[in-house]
């Protein structure tokens, strides 16, 4: 359900762990915030110029292997995408996250423990309404195969995304969500995956130094390494979608539009947004003014406009 009010989360929730590609052991806690404050990145292991706004504008580096966010003063969180995707999902708005490293714990590969505990702490809704991004017109931006599109579409969030592996098992697979009617689940609860082909690779780049099978789904061949298989036939693809929507949250509010993807990924979609949003004619910023769904009325800036 859209809930048309700013949330938080009732209290403090922690989490240690690795990160995936430092390898080192990572204290992260997500603390309730006020309304308007958004999402937040505090290095605690710093004393000075510590925060980071988690802002597509502030994307230091967006590879196939994670989404960097760096504020002014060169100060990194990485990997913030799978407990952004969460974040998404659970349509939290405002929170300041507290890290004692600079990459984000990967937990089990998926967003399943951080959205199981955000559930059990409880969530806030203030009286504050939010704001959306609503898509007026299509936008696409396309690299050679690859290519990402949105277009406008009432009241949701969905999101089609497309993957095309040579790889036997993968495959190509495709799945349609959304954040109004959909059940995310899956989404929340699939790991990221990596070739084994490719793991020397990642290694000799200086990552994936705390990567494991207990944090990712490996394949080789026809064959997935990991002792239960995958947790669903799509999960691939899933966790695209949950790398995908870590990554919209970057545009500071919810999107209202369906996005189209095929074969992209993290860099994609930063570039995508980065020139989405250097043209103000393609979005507007609304509110809703009632405490439900509406179908009439929506605040623009000032302006009551007709939806």
């Amino acid at each position: 359900m859209l809930n048309l009010n700013q949330k938080t989360i009732k209290r403090k929730v922690k989490f240690v762990g690795v990160g995936l590609h430092t390898g080192k052991k990572v204290n992260l806690v997500l603390v309730p915030a006020s309304p308007n404050h958004g999402i937040v990145f505090k290095r605690t292991d710093l004393k000075m110029n510590n925060q980071i706004d988690a802002n597509f504008e502030n994307v230091k580096e967006a590879t196939p292997l994670c989404t960097t966010i760096q504020n002014e003063f060169g100060v990194s969180v990485s990997t913030t995408e799978h407990l952004l995707g969460a974040l998404c999902g659970e349509e939290i708005d405002n929170l300041l996250i507290e890290i004692d490293a600079s990459e984000l714990p990967i937990m089990d590969g998926s967003a399943k423990n951080f959205v199981k505990k955000i559930r059990e702490a409880g969530i806030k809704i203030y009286d504050t309404s939010k704001k959306y991004i609503k898509v007026l017109k299509k936008y696409e931006l396309r690299d050679k195969k690859k290519f990402i599109f949105v277009e406008p579409y009432e009241n949701d969030l969905i999101v089609d995304f497309e993957i095309v592996y040579d790889n036997s098992l993968i495959g190509k697979q495709r799945k349609e969500i959304s954040l109004l009617k959909n059940d995310l689940e899956e989404v929340y609860n699939s790991r990221t995956f990596c070739l084994y082909e490719d793991i020397d690779k990642v290694r000799k780049m200086g990552l994936g130094k705390g990567g494991s099978l207990d944090n990712a789904v490996i394949v080789h061949g026809d064959k997935v390494l990991n002792n239960k298989g995958l947790r669903y036939n799509n999960e691939f693809v899933m966790h695209k979608i949950l790398d995908c929507l870590g990554d919209l949250v970057l545009s500071d509010y919810k999107i209202l539009g369906k996005i189209t993807c095929s074969q992209g990924g993290h860099k994609l979609t930063n570039e995508f947004l980065r020139k989405f949003f250097s043209d103000k004619s393609n979005y507007s910023i609304v509110e809703f003014n009632e405490k439900k769904l509406p179908n009439t009325v929506l605040y623009n800036k000032g302006l009551a406009a007709t939806a």
